[in-house]
């Protein structure tokens, strides 16, 4: 699983600027539609051009690709619920493939009869459900340049005194499984702490994309409940909410993560 900073209802502004590519934002809701970045052109060799993309797709293996063609015509579509850098990057590639082969933009608008259509999937791993209830998978609200973050978040509680082992024992299960941001909100009354935890990564760059396998990373949260009188869930009333925060532990790309105004 790919954890951090993506785009769906908005573009990231002041990030990227394309000249063929339009952003198309996601729905969601009852509308259930990916994110899109689409490209209408006109290619005089469209033989050749098709091949050197299919080769650009085999170095940009986690993206999907759908071509529709119509004479010397195509559409590009790119899309997914989550766009992350990686699929931004893909399309600036691309781009740079047009213009080197003197392709030239359409609108959109006008009549596009499809004769053909090339699809590639992206390579993913086998899907495997998350095997513990106590791990909910989250979504930031809009961060800089509009971006949002893919996050699991675990709600717990335990005695105050053991709080800052327990920090330090996820912090240290965070290196070891390929997670890079880890924060957290707390309330602290009595002996007592609730914690709201947060895990997740940064941008995922073409070169540097971080994969998660959330059950082993799972699992050893779960066995620090044998360390610790450590339990999933929230004491008291809303009063003893944890909003307190965020405490930073680790930390990537902060402004596109955390909001701490």
């Amino acid at each position: 699983m790919i954890l951090g900073v993506y785009w769906y209802f908005k573009f990231p502004d002041q990030l990227y600027d394309f000249q063929f590519f339009k952003f198309y934002p996601g729905f969601g809701g009852h509308a259930d539609n990916p994110a899109e970045l689409a490209a209408r052109i006109q290619i005089e060799n469209k033989d050749s051009f098709l091949e050197k993309l299919e080769e650009l797709k085999t170095h940009c293996k986690e993206t999907y690709l759908h071509i529709d063609i119509n004479e010397n015509q195509l559409i590009i579509n790119i899309e997914d619920y989550m766009l992350f850098d990686f699929h931004f990057q893909f399309a600036l590639e691309i781009e740079k493939l047009m213009i080197r082969e003197n392709a030239v933009l359409v609108d959109s608008s006008l009549p596009f009869a499809i004769q053909s259509s090339k699809n590639y999937s992206p390579e993913k791993e086998e899907f495997k459900s998350i095997e513990h209830r106590f791990i909910q998978m989250v979504s930031s609200d809009f961060r800089k340049s509009n971006a949002e973050n893919y996050s699991v978040r675990i709600d717990c509680n335990l005695p105050l005194k053991n709080k800052k082992e327990l920090i330090n024992d996820l912090a240290q299960i965070c290196r070891e499984e390929n997670i890079h941001v880890f924060y957290y909100n707390d309330f602290e009354f009595k002996d007592h702490c609730n914690l709201m935890l947060f895990f997740s990564n940064g941008r995922q760059k073409k070169d540097s994309v971080q994969k998660v396998n959330i059950n082993s990373f799972g699992t050893k949260v779960r066995q620090l409940t044998q360390k610790y009188p450590l339990h999933f869930s929230h004491l008291g009333t809303f009063k003893e909410y944890p909003l307190q925060g965020p405490n930073v532990e680790l930390m990537l790309d902060e402004e596109y993560i955390v909001n701490k105004k």
